[in-house]
């Protein structure tokens, strides 16, 4: 039954779909090596620092190292108290200890750079690690240096043995703890771009 006042169809308006909203991660867009390279090149003043805690990480390695003492006799050299042995394990285990403990701190402290933080700064850490190790090795050993010839031939004095590294694997121990605090803080991190500073950029469309 026709409708008073009714002059045609009704037509409803189509429903429009909401605008999607711009993802907010899109600074998480990785930009490939090119931005590996601008880390890098932003990366020496890091490398610099990082190989420079090796001196107070020689100078501690220097003060906690334990020591073999000799008496010099007319028949040579006589050990007192812990043999050379015991010693040198000794030492390697303090500076184990010490370079670990430096590269957690410098790993966890290069995570508060945020404009750096991904690939670039991990290749900057694990060669810093190895500069650092080696800076702690040599200045620990310049610092106690064996006994001359002299100090051997002053019958009735005392000497001690010098500083020296009794395995070489030891060094890498500042990378591996530096790496080790910066990818932890990478697993906790709630951000996909790593909360990393001035890195908003579109993904290429």
């Amino acid at each position: 039954m026709p409708v008073a006042g009714f002059t045609g169809a009704v037509s409803t308006p189509p429903l429009e779909a909401p605008p999607l909203q711009a993802s907010s991660s899109t600074h998480a867009f990785w930009q490939g090596w090119p931005e590996v390279v601008q880390d890098l090149r932003g990366g020496k003043g890091l490398l610099l620092a990082f190989a420079l805690t090796g001196i107070p990480a020689g100078l501690l390695w220097w003060l906690l190292a334990p020591k073999a003492v000799y008496r010099i006799t007319d028949e040579g050299p006589v050990p007192v108290g812990r043999l050379v042995a015991e010693v040198q394990a000794g030492a390697d285990a303090v500076l184990v200890l010490v370079l670990l403990g430096l590269g957690l701190l410098v790993g966890l402290a290069s995570w508060r750079l945020r404009s750096r933080r991904g690939v670039g700064t991990l290749i900057v850490l694990a060669v810093g690690g190895c500069l650092a190790s080696l800076v702690a090795w040599r200045f620990g050993e310049l610092l106690r240096r064996p006994p001359s010839e002299a100090d051997l031939a002053d019958v009735g004095s005392t000497v001690t043995t010098g500083l020296t590294l009794g395995s070489l694997p030891v060094l890498a121990a500042t990378s591996f703890a530096a790496l080790l605090g910066y990818l932890i803080c990478v697993l906790v991190a709630a951000d996909d771009g790593l909360g990393r500073a001035g890195s908003d950029r579109a993904a290429p469309g």
